[in-house]
């Protein structure tokens, strides 16, 4: 009964939204964040715990109000989201600016497969439909499953409208190996804190665990990694720049490959979120261990 109220109160702001139109929706998010932070203040404390972990000069005052930012960022974002299904096809394709599309079509075709790194920044969900489309390449997308199913089916049932194909997180790891074997594209978002006795790196000048599975990927298959993370601009777009990681200058030992690439990706993710630090998810415990 739970699963059904809120999914039909999800349903029903995306018919809301639907009728007000994207330009007043993003507006509304402004009331959402509000309520969110004032009202509701769900993982608020988490959030301002996290950035004052991430950026310690900075006053409470200052994390405060970047906690607010963080918000309304999220709330912009789920907006936009809610109206994914009613979007043509062109206009997400000129919501979102992808750069160096050349180079990931370039390496696709080299056979090895290629795996897409994102982040849970600006519109991560409309980014890998947008990219699919202006690339011509289906992506294959790790997901992590909703709690509540029928939500967890419409989201779904968006990410694959154009195409594209969803592996649930925690799948067989042939799956995603199979995925690079035949020369497909996964898309991971890889930003989340990894398991407790995974491996510990430094993220914002803190050890916190973090997720290798591109990186053991990566060195298994000889596919590339690009790193794609969607910045949104004043006017509501997004810039996303395609940049692959480098794998040069390796040592020999693949326990310490594995945490070389792992290091220069997330370290490459902190660079982007100290640019713009309200656009990145910070709801999640990213320094439990």
């Amino acid at each position: 009964m739970k699963d059904k109220l809120e999914y039909s109160l999800f349903i029903a702001l995306s018919y809301f939204l639907r009728i007000c139109g994207l330009n007043f929706s993003r507006r509304f998010a402004y009331l959402l964040a509000l309520l969110f932070y004032y009202l509701i203040p769900i993982r608020k404390k988490t959030v301002f715990e996290n950035l004052s972990i991430a950026f310690p000069d900075k006053s409470k005052k200052e994390i405060k109000e970047l906690t607010f930012k963080t918000y309304l960022s999220f709330c912009i974002t789920i907006v936009e989201i809610l109206l994914l299904p009613y979007l043509s096809k062109e206009k997400i394709v000129e919501l979102i600016r992808l750069k160096n599309a050349d180079q990931v079509l370039r390496k696709y075709k080299e056979g090895k497969g290629v795996i897409l790194i994102s982040a849970h920044f600006g519109n991560w969900e409309m980014t890998a439909i947008s990219g699919a489309i202006q690339i011509g390449i289906p992506f294959n997308v790790v997901v992590k499953n909703q709690r509540n199913q029928l939500v967890n089916n419409w989201i779904n049932s968006v990410r694959t409208k154009w195409g594209n194909k969803i592996i649930n997180l925690g799948a067989n790891i042939r799956t995603t190996y199979s995925v690079l074997k035949n020369g497909d594209i996964l898309a991971i978002i890889a930003d989340q804190r990894g398991p407790e006795d995974g491996l510990k790196l430094e993220f914002f000048g803190r050890v916190t665990s973090v997720f290798t599975g591109p990186a053991v990927l990566s060195l298994k298959t000889g596919a590339p990694i690009f790193l794609g993370i969607p910045v949104r601009q004043k006017d509501f777009t997004y810039i996303t720049e395609m940049v692959e990681l480098d794998r040069t200058n390796l040592p020999d030992d693949f326990e310490k490959q594995v945490e070389v690439l792992s290091q220069r990706m997330i370290k490459y993710v902190e660079n982007i979120i100290r640019k713009h630090p309200e656009q990145w998810l910070w709801m999640h415990r990213r320094w439990k261990h």
